[in-house]
């Protein structure tokens, strides 16, 4: 039997996929010239955002997996086009959620090792606060998306982890 550890991680990783979804259907609905706009967000447009959400899923997957392409930059541009960048967003959350859900409390307790993007040093930590930056990070640039689609005038999906917590009580995920 999982842990509590091992089952809020589960969680998070099925959420992260699922809010994902939402803001791409939100997301694709953006006149073209509004999704690239420069808006001021730290990653300027909504395509620069959700680009680097790809990023870091790549680069974050690379440090717990040791597999997989690394970018080296966190600002590079992996998907020019939306619909290959909504692709590759669904390949990348199920990786995610296979990565997850093959962790066990073992694991969890471990550490990991790896060096950053923006400089040669090598930092080692423990596994679970790693995955809790990561699932932060997710929510944190989401929310700058789901300002973004709010600032056009547009209805921005909620992404709360209490409602996807509620549809999978009810049955409905």
């Amino acid at each position: 039997m999982a842990g509590p550890l091992k089952e809020h991680f589960d969680t998070l990783a099925r959420y992260n996929e699922w809010a994902n979804t939402r803001l791409f259907e939100a997301a694709g609905d953006l006149p073209d010239a509004d999704y690239r706009a420069d808006r001021g967000a730290f990653f300027k447009s909504v395509h620069g955002t959700l680009n680097h959400l790809l990023v870091t899923d790549r680069v974050w997957m690379r440090r717990f997996t040791g597999e997989g392409d690394a970018p080296d930059r966190l600002d590079a541009i992996l998907c020019e086009a939306f619909d290959e960048l909504r692709g590759a967003r669904e390949i990348e959350d199920a990786r995610i959620v296979r990565y997850v859900s093959g962790l066990d409390d073992a694991a969890l307790a471990g550490a990991i090792t790896y060096r950053r993007v923006s400089t040669p040093e090598v930092v080692t930590q423990p596994l679970a606060p790693a995955l809790a930056h990561w699932f932060n990070h997710h929510a944190h640039h989401r929310g700058q998306v789901h300002a973004l689609l709010t600032g056009f005038g547009r209805q921005a999906p909620e992404l709360d982890l209490l409602v996807f917590q509620r549809m999978v009580a009810k049955g409905l995920l």
